[in-house]
């Protein structure tokens, strides 16, 4: 069974559209990265499945319920971190995160210590003066310091600094470990390259592109460099080559992933000296699409 499914959704206000019949699924035990650029419709989507918008039209379902008409069930088993943390100002960090977890049903004093450390919060301060940094400190420990089944993280790293999000990678590392499932919204594309097991790409409302990295990663390009006895001369004529650059005897130049092998037997046969390839990375693909379609309007 699928734990988060969302079939067919569209959402307008008044003539606008914000979402454009998106559909993904999140298998149990899954990291699903959710990306595009700010205004895309990363968050639209997460307050439908919260509850917190009704669809214009199709269905959201979270553990098999409808994400509005059972959202409070849902609540219940699954967390939440935005991308601006909004806390009581004269409760301390330690309160809020006491409250949070009650409110998700969760009371592990231990694991919530564990993660306070690990974090290196300080939870005495009275949240007004906690910086951005803190203050999603705050969320994070929380979460993972509850007992979901699903996270559903929006952002979440915003305003940490680098080891502080190293942290981050960890927690949500063993969460998976441990079973759970996790929805994660970012333009992040370094952070979502590294844990997630899927991606949908979203823009203007719309998904163009879903499914694992290693087969996204075939509709991109893969970065060569090379020096060869022979002139690569006949390079710009062979299909799926970009970007050809010369600097004295080195070349390099970006080729389609479904022509690599045609290039590399080019290659070869001109006496390879020295030769370096990387792989595509997410944000190649990213990239591609925005190039080839435009950045489009703001959501």
């Amino acid at each position: 069974m699928n734990i988060l499914q969302l079939e067919q959704i569209s959402k307008r206000f008044g003539r606008f559209q914000a979402l454009n019949q998106v559909s993904m699924e999140l298998k149990a035990g899954e990291i699903y990265g959710f990306i595009g650029p700010n205004g895309a419709g990363k968050s639209t989507t997460i307050r439908i499945l919260l509850g917190m918008l009704k669809p214009t039209s199709g269905k959201a379902e979270i553990f098999g319920m409808d994400a509005w008409k059972e959202a409070a069930a849902i609540h219940k088993r699954c967390t939440y971190v935005p991308g601006d943390v909004n806390v009581w100002p004269n409760l301390t960090g330690g309160e809020v995160i006491d409250v949070l977890m009650k409110m998700n049903g969760s009371s592990n004093t231990s694991l919530k210590n564990q993660w306070i450390e690990r974090f290196q919060f300080d939870p005495s301060k009275k949240c007004r003066s906690y910086s951005k940094g803190n203050r999603q400190k705050i969320a994070l420990i929380a979460a993972f310091a509850s007992e979901a089944d699903l996270y559903i993280l929006d952002e979440p790293t915003s305003g940490l600094d680098p080891l502080m999000e190293h942290v981050f990678q960890q927690g949500v590392q063993e969460v998976k470990n441990n079973g759970k499932t996790v929805l994660l919204s970012s333009h992040i594309l370094s952070e979502v390259e590294k844990l997630c097991d899927r991606v949908a790409i979203i823009r203007q409302g719309s998904i163009i592109e879903q499914g694992s990295l290693q087969t996204l990663r075939h509709l991109t390009r893969m970065h060569i460099a090379v020096e060869t006895r022979e002139a690569l001369g006949d390079l710009p004529a062979y299909p799926g080559i970009h970007d050809i650059e010369e600097n004295g005897a080195a070349v390099t130049f970006q080729v389609d992933m479904e022509q690599l092998d045609t290039i590399m037997q080019y290659i070869s046969q001109q006496g390879i000296i020295r030769l370096e390839s990387s792989p595509p990375t997410l944000e190649d693909l990213f990239m591609r699409h925005y190039e080839q379609s435009g950045n489009g309007g703001e959501r």
